[in-house]
C-alpha cells in the first residue's frame, strides 16, 4: 500500500516538473520570438534611417544651391532650363525618398512586438515592402542627377568670368561629375542596385 501511493506522488512529481517544464520552455520561446521580432524592427529602422538621411541631405544641398546661387542676368535660357529642372528632379526625387522613409520608419516603430497579431516578416512583406523599394529607386534616380546638378555647377556659377578660365574650369568640374556618374553606374548601382531590391525571401533563397 505504502508502495502503491509512493508510486503516485511519484507520479504526479513527474507530471508536474514536466507541466513547469514545459511552460518554462513556453516562455523561453514566446520571448525568442519576442527578441527576434526586435532585431529585425531594429535591423529595418537602421535601413529606412540611413536612406532618409542621406536623401535628405543631398535634398537639403540642391535646395540651398537653387536658393543661393547667384544666376547671371544673361545666362543662356537653355542652360538656365535644364540646370531648374535637373535640381528640381533631384530634390523632388530626394524628398520623396526621405518621406517614404520616414512613414515606413514610424510605421513599423509602431509594430507590436509583443502581441504580433501578425508575424513581422508578413507584415513587412505586404504593407513596407513595395514602399521601401519605391524609396530606394527615388533615392538611385536622383544621385546621377545630383551628379548632372554639379557638371552645370560650374557653366552657371562662372558664366560671366573669362571666356577662357570659364571654359576650361566649367569643363573640368562637368568632366568630373560624368565620370563620378560613370562609376556610380558601372561599378556601385550595378553591383547593389538588385541586392539591395530583393525581397528577403529571394535573399534567403539564393543563401540556401
Amino acid at each position: 500500500m505504502a508502495s502503491m501511493l509512493f508510486s503516485n506522488d511519484q507520479i504526479m512529481w513527474e507530471t508536474k516538473c514536466r507541466q513547469e517544464d514545459m511552460q518554462q520552455r513556453a516562455l523561453e520561446n514566446e520571448r525568442r520570438a519576442i527578441d527576434d521580432t526586435r532585431r529585425a524592427v531594429d535591423e529595418k529602422a537602421q535601413q529606412l534611417k540611413s536612406l532618409s538621411h542621406q536623401s535628405a541631405l543631398i535634398a537639403g544641398f540642391c535646395m540651398i544651391l537653387l536658393v543661393e546661387i547667384q544666376i547671371p542676368d544673361d545666362l543662356h535660357p537653355a542652360l538656365l532650363i535644364s540646370f531648374g529642372i535637373t535640381t528640381a528632379l533631384v530634390v523632388s526625387l530626394m524628398l520623396i525618398s526621405m518621406l517614404t522613409s520616414t512613414f515606413l520608419l514610424v510605421s513599423i516603430l509602431r509594430y507590436d512586438t509583443v502581441g504580433r497579431a501578425i508575424p513581422f516578416k508578413r507584415f513587412w512583406a505586404t504593407r513596407c515592402e513595395s514602399d521601401w523599394k519605391f524609396a530606394l529607386k527615388c533615392f538611385v534616380f536622383g544621385v546621377p542627377l545630383f551628379c548632372l546638378v554639379l557638371a552645370q555647377i560650374g557653366w552657371v556659377k562662372l558664366w560671366n568670368y573669362d571666356e577662357t578660365a570659364w571654359i576650361w574650369a566649367s569643363s573640368c568640374i562637368s568632366i568630373i561629375a560624368i565620370l563620378t556618374i560613370m562609376v556610380y553606374l558601372l561599378h556601385t548601382d550595378r553591383k547593389w542596385r538588385d541586392w539591395l531590391l530583393a525581397s528577403d525571401t529571394n535573399l534567403v533563397n539564393r543563401e540556401a
